[in-house]
């Protein structure tokens, strides 16, 4: 059995990873790389594979950092089977056209302007190719042990990341000797609102953990809904928007459930909130369909209250008309648009109209990686670039990484420590620095075989 890295090593954005066994080519997740707008095209647009050598993909959830480059993996030549959550299926039916759309327009949309972002002539990939990639989809129930090619038999377990989110196990049996190989995908934090928590993959003799946030602890969950509140409190009185990049799914529901909760129990102003984003009607939707993945406080909100994904004050917007309308408006609202990195789609637009009124709040509540204007508003740059155009960063910004979906150190030492039978821990879907912080306290507990593969690094197992 072979093991090899080829994305979301070093750095949190484009999961990619490719396991041999038997003969076969398995590649655990398909994800986009996030970051400056041509390196992130070459690299997207460039596999360091054959794409059409693999036998199948395993997919450990819809986020398009794990999903979104299965498209273009079917462009170039795959045609096997794409192995995911039944939650999964209907998320990536959805997030990989919206995906295919916003490339679309964003690079008409630069190149118009004069700043085409690459050599090419045409985005990474149509909405031609997403209607390719989702007849090759296979849901997978939670629990189900399925073979996903002859001697390799595939499980997935609940990560309580997002929606259909899942922890891998590939058991291999390979010349008489049975192997397993254990993925995280993203990992989940215990006690979050609306999904179960994570649960343990069981015995495994090789994992593969994301880092995302393997240095830092996250503020409690406790108290993450009465600092939302005065976010919004605070930002009101001055008269201001609160802007939220928002990842279209998971993040957003879980913003709206708690703004649910806050707005039943008075706590927060009788604002209006803005869902811009058709991406995140659409995954709304999704979510009323999947009570199967909820934890038992959401399913009995649920039995006891109206529907937190449609309390009173909230508006889901479709129309582009709509949405510019919004930017010509200096009322006091909220308004959660895509994308969570703030790389493209409509948040772009209102971030270039508002942050530079200091009234204004820019509310972040998840992850930002390197090198994207998420990040650089999140370090508070005095200067942003939006669309090739400076704008000075007046707006206040306040960040809630108690929100944050991924485990953060303790949680996923205490995973970690809780598989079992494990040899080897490989680390990925982290910036170097967090993988490195992760493998120190790893090895505090004494698990010293601890490695962090660099891209298109190959681990072989006899």
């Amino acid at each position: 059995m072979t093991i090899q890295f080829l994305g979301a090593t070093r750095t949190v954005t484009g999961s990619m990873h490719l396991v041999e066994a038997n003969g076969k080519r398995i590649l655990l997740d398909c994800g986009l790389f996030q970051g400056k707008r041509k390196e992130a095209y070459e690299r997207n647009k460039t596999f360091l594979m054959d794409p059409a050598s693999i036998d199948a993909v395993v997919l450990s959830h819809a986020h398009i950092d794990h999903a979104g480059n299965l498209p273009n993996l079917v462009k170039q030549g795959f045609n096997g089977p794409i192995y995911s959550t039944h939650a999964s299926v209907d998320l990536c039916k959805i997030m990989l056209y919206d995906s295919a759309y916003i490339q679309e327009r964003d690079f008409e949309f630069l190149r118009k302007r004069g700043k085409s972002p690459n050599g090419d002539d045409r985005a990474l990939y149509s909405t031609e190719d997403v209607d390719r990639t989702l007849e090759l989809f296979v849901g997978i129930s939670y629990g189900r042990s399925s073979p996903v090619v002859p001697g390799v038999i595939l499980q997935f377990r609940d990560a309580g990341h997002i929606l259909g989110s899942a922890v891998v196990r590939l058991e291999t049996e390979e010349k008489s000797k049975t192997s397993c190989v254990g993925f995280t995908g993203d990992l989940g934090r215990v006690n979050m609102p609306i999904l179960r928590d994570p649960q343990q993959m069981g015995e495994v003799d090789v994992l593969i953990s994301e880092s995302t946030y393997g240095g830092r602890i996250h503020e409690p969950i406790e108290g993450m809904a009465e600092k939302l509140a005065a976010v919004i409190k605070r930002t009101v009185e001055r008269g201001g928007k609160i802007i939220v990049p928002a990842f279209s799914v998971g993040k957003t529901q879980e913003l709206i459930y708690s703004l649910s909760k806050l707005a039943d129990a008075g706590e927060i102003p009788d604002v209006p909130v803005y869902i811009d984003s058709p991406l995140a009607v659409n995954a709304t939707e999704v979510f009323r369909t999947h009570p199967e993945c909820f934890d038992r406080e959401t399913l009995e909100y649920l039995r006891n209250h109206h529907d937190p994904f449609g309390f009173n004050r909230l508006r889901y917007v479709r129309s582009v008309d709509e949405s510019k309308a919004l930017n010509d408006r200096h009322d006091p609202m909220m308004i959660i648009a895509g994308s969570g990195m703030c790389e493209g789609g409509r948040i772009l637009h209102h971030l270039a109209n508002n942050v530079e009124d200091s009234r204004n709040t820019v509310l972040v509540i998840g992850f930002m990686a390197e090198h994207t204007l998420g990040r650089r508003i999140v370090e508070r740059h005095p200067e942003i670039k939006i669309f090739g155009d400076l704008y000075k960063l007046k707006a206040a910004v306040a960040v809630l990484d108690s929100f944050s979906a991924h485990a953060g150190q303790d949680e996923l030492v205490s995973y970690i420590a809780g598989v079992q039978n494990r040899s080897d821990v490989f680390l990925v879907h982290g910036d170097l620095d967090q993988a490195e912080a992760l493998s120190e306290k790893l090895k505090g507990r004494g698990i010293h075989r601890v490695h962090i593969p660099a891209r298109g690094e190959k681990k072989e197992y006899i």
